[in-house]
């Protein structure tokens, strides 16, 4: 027997804020952490209390982006529930589900949240320049979504995400672990950044349509939908290489545990590339499955990393 699925609206008031956090999207923010965490931990001496600064830090993080993200695009999300009702998911508050004053304010305090646990981190860690580093990354949504640069509407969004997720956040991480920004890490950096930028660009297929009208200037309203999959396919392939020349040129960067992350990367550039032809503009199941096929490779991609690089520094350890 089939049941209805309740919509989110009707749901328990625990239910309702939890789904206002996308816990879907979660992997997007805590994967480059876990990496951070770990070249951290190599660099310098594992910590609980580090690692729960940064663990902390990160939740915080989450919870303000997800909540003034749809305080910031409640327009155009409004305009996409009108457009397609059926082709996407429920929004936050064009549905109802929340008050827009309640996400505004769970938003800002998760901010606040954030930079208090980054300056703790700094004084109990003794971490010089960590609490700049987390208002930097708290920062980036600022410039992304709100006034005067609002650049998720102007342009360079995606490049603005590239940053945060790509190097600020694990860099963080790593510092508020190790105390410095390892080798291994920098040298992982440049192609972590490439994955988050095809991140960035691909999160805009769906919303073509929605965001032309809305007046938001993304990679794919100004190149379209299939100058957009092309990009993010090149982008892939560009990580994995950046990975391989890392190995190559890095002796923190074990070769032997950058092939297990290559190879995951590349089995989900094959699954997305073969989804691509489908994932056409309104084409709302294939595009989703491009972007899970994404998402999976760079996350998986990205943890396999970050489990050689702890495995490679055991077996180090071990044979001395």
């Amino acid at each position: 027997m089939q049941h209805t699925p309740v919509h989110p609206a009707l749901r328990s008031f625990p239910r309702r804020w939890l789904y206002a956090l996308k816990p879907a999207s979660w992997p997007k923010l805590l994967v480059p952490a876990t990496l951070g965490q770990v070249c951290g931990a190599l660099a310098g001496a594992p910590s609980w209390t580090a690692a729960l600064v940064g663990v902390g830090f990160t939740i915080f993080l989450l919870i303000y982006i997800a909540l003034l993200n749809d305080y910031g695009d409640i327009e155009v999300d409004a305009l996409k529930r009108r457009m397609f009702p059926r082709g996407c998911s429920p929004k936050t508050i064009p549905d109802g589900i929340l008050y827009p004053q309640s996400v505004g304010l769970a938003g800002v305090g998760a901010g606040l949240c954030a930079a208090a646990v980054a300056l703790c981190g700094e004084l109990a860690l003794d971490r010089p320049g960590l609490s700049l580093m987390g208002i930097f990354c708290l920062s980036l949504l600022t410039l992304y979504t709100f006034r005067p640069l609002r650049l998720n509407y102007r342009g360079g969004g995606e490049f603005l995400e590239m940053l945060g997720v790509g190097v600020a956040l694990p860099a963080f991480n790593a510092h508020a672990h190790g105390g410095a920004l390892s080798t291994s890490l920098l040298a992982i950096l440049p192609g972590l950044a490439i994955l988050a930028l095809a991140s960035a660009i691909a999160s805009g297929l769906a919303d073509e349509q929605t965001d032309r009208l809305g007046g938001k200037v993304t990679y794919v309203t100004e190149y379209g939908n299939h100058a957009a999959r092309s990009a993010v396919e090149n982008l892939v392939l560009g990580a994995v290489v950046l990975w391989v020349m890392a190995a190559r040129l890095a002796d923190a960067l074990p070769a032997l545990g950058v092939t297990p992350a290559v190879a995951v990367v590349l089995i989900y550039w094959r699954k997305l590339s073969l989804v691509s032809p489908r994932a056409r503009v309104g084409e709302f199941s294939a595009i989703s499955e491009y972007k899970r096929h994404l998402h999976r490779g760079t996350w998986l991609g990205t943890l396999a990393l970050a489990l050689a690089l702890a495995l490679n520094s055991w077996l180090l350890e071990h044979a001395l």
